[in-house]
């Protein structure tokens, strides 16, 4: 496992997340991904999702469903942290591709 997905985990799990939801190895692979190519963010559904979905042997349709639980789950677990994250606070739940770009701008913090 590469340094860049163990840290992706060990966020999920301190948001609140963990192995339990097939969500949490989508996301954790996803957030890796646009911590190594930010502009993967800009084409979520066309590019991120289907190299996810090739990854695990999925469809891409599961994969943004699994990851919009694990948003779900973050966001009833551990708002303050991902709000922290974010750097301001958030009114309502961001979509999955505002939650992946938080994560994944966070992940040199986590060092």
């Amino acid at each position: 496992m590469n340094d860049m997905l163990a840290q992706a985990y060990d966020l999920l799990n301190q948001l609140g997340v963990t192995a339990n939801y097939t969500g949490f190895f989508h996301t954790g692979y996803a957030v890796s991904l646009c911590a190594e190519h930010p502009d993967r963010l800009l084409l979520v559904t066309k590019c991120l999702y289907p190299e996810v979905a090739r990854q695990y042997g999925t469809n891409w349709k599961a994969v943004e469903r699994n990851i919009r639980t694990v948003n779900s789950v973050i966001w009833r677990e551990n708002r303050p942290l991902l709000e922290q994250l974010a750097r301001r606070p958030l009114a309502q739940k961001p979509c999955t591709a505002q939650m992946l770009a938080i994560l994944s701008s966070s992940l040199p913090m986590c060092l």
